[in-house]
């Protein structure tokens, strides 16, 4: 008979298992987030406009189809069960990629955007329940989790970059279905270290869950959040479309345009431990900010993102090339905004949403991630037809009024997450 750990300052084994795999399928996905557009536009030779569409379609599936893989694993299948499903659809969709031509294209994302479904929202509550008896680690984990996805996405866009250039876009496909084995290797060789029983747990935390006025106050609040942040999403999917497109087109450079994108998650572990640490410093003068107020943060960053590369547009980029330091300094500034947005909203869902629903919201946080990815490839198809300086200023805009109204509606977010997490 195990019992449960006292309150301690240490993480417990699970959660680097949770990290290595997140790893492994980050590289798959980010591998395929780095040249799919390139891929779309040079080897299949679609018109920028369908590659826009076919971009927003895609992210709209991999982030929405979450909401599905969510509901199934609170239903059926379980937490465990789910990540393993949704890591073999991963695989044999990155085998599809690799064969080259358009019906495997195709149905090469519907098995990636099915097993991201399955596999995105599950692993991210097995880290919550984790830490359902030490919540006041719970920000820190996911912190932790975050720099694991980001490691994978740093060293993603370098290896395929070299592979594409070497050995061709099968290559570079087929390493991304390799760190799939790799991270249905690494999930099931450590299971040990996980909850055993995901399912039981859940239904027992329902049993000592507030009343259904409560789940809907806390609902409804989740909702108010989800919605400001489709937002963030919009601007921060620009990296694998417009922000692309400025490597290769606008930026002087020989770098291959795709490692541009390993700047993004090298800020985000070089810059996580440092938030990590400023929160908890403020947390023990107990003045550290509350989530809503994280979130708001991280839109203002990413509106100065977007206004760094304004500014790039209006010193040469619109009409010809200017030096990389712009592109790179505009990555670095939504590495910081991101880390106050995403890892926070995954840490908020598992604290606040019901039990018995804590899946199925933590499937809703990525179809606001849907949503956003969408509508980046919807605005997307207005970069051909815009200057990309004003392109750029429309994207810190909407990131301007989205930290507005988060500000505003923080207040009454704040006494529900608050009464929740008691």
């Amino acid at each position: 008979m195990t019992t449960q750990p006292p309150a301690t300052t240490s993480h417990p084994a699970g959660l680097y298992v949770l990290f290595f795999t997140e790893l492994w399928e980050r590289y798959s996905f980010y591998a395929l987030m780095a040249i799919l557009t390139l891929y779309m536009d040079e080897a299949l030779h679609f018109p920028q406009a369908t590659s826009a569409q076919v971009y927003g379609v895609f992210l709209a599936g991999v982030y929405f189809m979450p909401l599905v893989g969510g509901f199934v694993a609170d239903r059926w299948l379980g937490f465990s069960r789910a990540v393993i499903l949704g890591a073999v659809l991963m695989g044999f969709g990155q085998l599809s990629l690799s064969m080259g031509g358009t019906t495997a294209f195709f149905l090469g994302l519907a098995l990636v955007a099915s097993g991201t479904g399955m596999l995105k929202p599950n692993i991210s509550t097995i880290v919550g329940n984790l830490y359902r008896d030490r919540r006041e680690l719970s920000d820190a984990a996911f912190n932790i989790f975050y720099m694991g996805i980001n490691t994978g996405a740093f060293v993603a866009p370098m290896i395929v970059a070299w592979l594409r250039n070497h050995y061709g876009w099968g290559a570079a496909f087929m390493s991304a279905a390799i760190a799939m084995v790799l991270a249905i290797g690494t999930f099931i060789g450590f299971r040990r270290h996980l909850p055993t029983d995901d399912t039981k747990a859940d239904r027992q935390a329902t049993a000592d869950a507030g009343g259904s006025s409560d789940d809907r106050s806390r609902i409804v609040a989740l909702l108010v959040v989800f919605a400001i942040v489709v937002v963030f999403w919009v601007a921060f999917y620009q990296n694998g479309f417009t922000m692309t497109l400025w490597a290769r087109d606008n930026t002087d450079t020989t770098i291959s345009p795709e490692v541009f994108q390993s700047v993004n998650p090298l800020g985000i572990i070089l810059f996580s431990p440092v938030l990590v640490g400023l929160w908890a410093a403020l947390r023990r003068r107990n003045a550290e900010p509350s989530t809503p107020a994280k979130i708001v943060i991280g839109m203002i960053l990413t509106a100065l993102t977007f206004g760094i590369m304004a500014a790039a547009g209006m010193m040469g980029g619109d009409t010809g090339k200017v030096s990389a330091s712009w592109l790179v300094s505009a990555y670095l500034a939504i590495a910081l905004g991101e880390i106050c947005v995403s890892p926070m909203g995954l840490s908020l869902v598992t604290k606040v949403a019901p039990p018995k629903h804590r899946a199925t919201m933590m499937g809703a946080w990525f179809a606001a991630t849907a949503t956003g990815g969408y509508l980046a490839g919807f605005l997307g198809r207005y970069w051909g037809q815009m200057a990309h300086s004003q392109f750029f200023l429309m994207v810190a805009g909407l990131c301007v009024l989205a930290a507005v109204v988060m500000a505003i509606a923080s207040k009454g977010l704040g006494k529900v997450f608050a009464a929740a997490t008691k």
